[in-house]
C-alpha cells in the first residue's frame, strides 16, 4: 500500500522562529559524531589525541560540513539559481546541501587540524570515517521529512506520494479534503515514488555504519578504513541514483541515465580502491590508551 506523505517539515515554531526537521537532523548528526568520536578517543584509536583536541577536530569538521556542503551544492547543482539570487547561499535551513562538497570540507578541516597536531593525515581520516555514516543517514531522513530528493515513479507497494512537492500533483490544485479522498480511492497511486531518501538512509547510514564501524574495530593498515568508507559510499550512491530523480535543472548528463550524483561518486569509488592499494604496504596504527587525567 502506498504512503501519503504529509509530514510537517517544521519541527518547532515560535512566532517568526521556525526550526526545521532538516536542521534538527544535522544537530543529531553532529551529536552522534561527538559520541562515537569520544568512544574512539577513549579506546586510543588516534594516539596522542585527547578529548580537547578531538573537540577542536569536531568543531572544524562541523564548519567543513556546513560550508563545504552548501558551497558544493551551489557549484554542482544550483549555480544558475545562485547567480540570480546570491543570498540563497545562506538559506541552509531550507535544505540544499551536497555530500560531496561536505566531504571536501571535512577533508580540508581535517588537514588543517592534522597539521596543527603533527599527525599523519590519513590516520585522522581513518579515525573520522566511522563517525560519518550515522550523520549521513540522519540527513537523508531529513530529506524525506522535507519531501525533497525523491525517486522516480514506481508501482511498488511501498511507494510514497509527495503531494506538497510533486509538481504533477500540485497542478491538480486539490484541497486537503479532496487529496484525502483521492488517496483513499487509490486515484493517486500513479504518483507514488521510490522513497530514495530512505534507501540512502539505510545504505549510507545504517549499513555503511555497521560495516565501517566493524571494519575499524580492529587495527587496520593506514588508508584502509578511509578507503572502505569512500568505496562503500561511492557504490551505494551510484546504485541509488538509478531510482532517484535527476537533479532539477541538470537532468541526465549522458546515456539517458547518468546523473551528476553518479559522476561525483565515480571519483570516490576510484579513491577507495586506490586507498586499499596504498594500504597493502602501509603501517598499522595500534590503539594506545590515553593517560588518565589527574583529579
Amino acid at each position: 500500500m502506498t504512503y501519503l506523505h504529509q509530514i510537517d517539515p517544521i519541527a518547532l515554531s515560535a512566532g517568526p522562529l521556525k526550526i526545521h526537521w532538516y536542521g534538527v537532523m544535522y544537530l543529531l548528526a553532529f551529536a552522534s559524531a561527538w559520541w562515537l568520536g569520544r568512544s574512539r578517543i577513549r579506546a586510543g584509536r588516534l594516539p596522542g589525541t585527547d578529548m580537547n583536541a578531538f573537540s577542536d577536530l569536531l568543531f572544524y569538521g562541523m564548519l567543513g560540513v556546513v560550508l563545504g556542503g552548501r558551497i558544493g551544492y551551489i557549484l554542482f547543482y544550483s549555480f544558475g539559481a545562485f547567480l540570480e539570487n546570491p543570498l540563497m547561499i545562506f538559506k541552509v535551513w531550507e535544505g540544499g546541501m551536497s555530500f560531496h562538497g561536505g566531504l571536501l570540507g571535512v577533508m580540508l578541516a581535517g588537514l588543517w587540524w592534522t597539521r596543527r597536531q603533527k599527525l599523519h593525515y590519513f590516520d585522522t581520516m581513518d579515525f573520522v570515517a566511522p563517525l560519518i555514516p550515522l550523520g549521513l543517514g540522519l540527513g537523508r531522513i531529513g530529506n524525506f521529512i522535507g519531501a525533497e530528493l525523491w525517486g522516480k515513479y514506481t508501482h511498488a507497494g511501498w511507494g510514497v506520494i509527495f503531494p506538497s512537492t510533486d509538481p504533477n500533483i500540485l497542478q491538480l490544485k486539490l484541497s486537503p479534503e479532496q487529496l484525502q479522498a483521492q488517496y483513499a480511492a487509490g486515484a493517486l497511486d500513479g504518483f507514488a515514488r521510490h522513497p530514495s531518501q530512505l534507501y540512502q538512509a539505510f545504505l549510507e547510514g545504517v549499513l555503511m555504519f555497521a560495516i565501517v564501524w566493524w571494519f575499524s574495530s580492529k587495527p587496520r593498515p593506514r588508508y584502509a578504513v578511509a578507503g572502505m568508507f569512500a568505496l562503500l559510499y561511492g557504490v551505494f550512491r551510484f546504485l541509488v541514483e538509478f531510482v532517484r530523480m535527476p537533479d532539477e535543472g541538470i537532468g541526465y548528463l549522458a546515456f539517458g541515465w547518468l546523473t551528476m550524483g553518479q559522476v561525483l561518486s565515480l571519483p570516490l569509488i576510484a579513491l577507495g580502491l586506490f586507498l586499499f592499494w596504498m594500504a597493502r604496504r602501509s603501517p598499522t596504527l595500534h590503539p594506545v590508551l590515553p593517560a588518565k587525567e589527574s583529579t
